[in-house]
């Protein structure tokens, strides 16, 4: 990372962010030799990323191809207003990005576990009822075992920071804005 004072350097707080976003971005080697990139939901448990997709297509044909894969999301904090010049304009934010290994799972307690990681993160608290074998059979699960992990931020200034750790703490809708003074 060229701006060493940007790098995340607690992990709880990258792992926060993967938590806190419910859309990542995949990206594979394409066919062509091109990189695709797709949005998807996904949950991060037990140090891995897991996702949900259809057992066929673009996106499970790059993986068997290649089981390189990058994955990214990133979380918009706040935006800072220009008062006197455009230039001024800011946007706050943290960001993680992985490489690893991907793998399609055909092991039914895990795709079953994964299954269960996905609601508690995009629908908490049940009333969805049960995943059968019939179903779990019909949806494709991949893991993405992570070799490197790395999160960056920009918080702003000392009185920015202030205002968007509070933010976070409080966890109020984001992205905030913020006025420059």
């Amino acid at each position: 990372m060229r701006r060493k004072e940007k790098e995340i350097q607690n992990k709880a707080i990258i792992i926060d962010v993967l938590n806190r976003c419910h859309i990542g971005r995949l990206g594979t080697i394409g066919k062509d030799g091109y990189p695709m990139i797709k949005p998807l939901n996904f949950a991060y448990c037990d140090g891995k990323i897991y996702f949900h997709t259809a057992k066929e297509g673009e996106k499970i044909e790059d993986i068997k191809r290649d089981n390189r894969v990058c994955f990214e999301v990133d979380l918009p904090i706040a935006y800072v207003k220009a008062k006197n010049n455009p230039c001024e304009a800011d946007y706050l934010y943290r960001s993680v990005i992985i490489k690893g290994r991907a793998r399609i799972i055909e092991d039914m307690k895990e795709k079953l576990f994964t299954i269960k990681c996905l609601m508690e993160k995009h629908q908490p608290g049940n009333g969805y009822g049960e995943y059968t074998e019939e179903k779990l059979n019909k949806v494709g699960i991949v893991r993405i075992d992570i070799e490197e992990m790395r999160g960056k931020e920009d918080l702003g200034d000392e009185r920015m920071k202030e205002i968007v750790l509070k933010a976070l703490k409080e966890k109020v809708v984001l992205p905030i804005t913020i006025e420059r003074e």
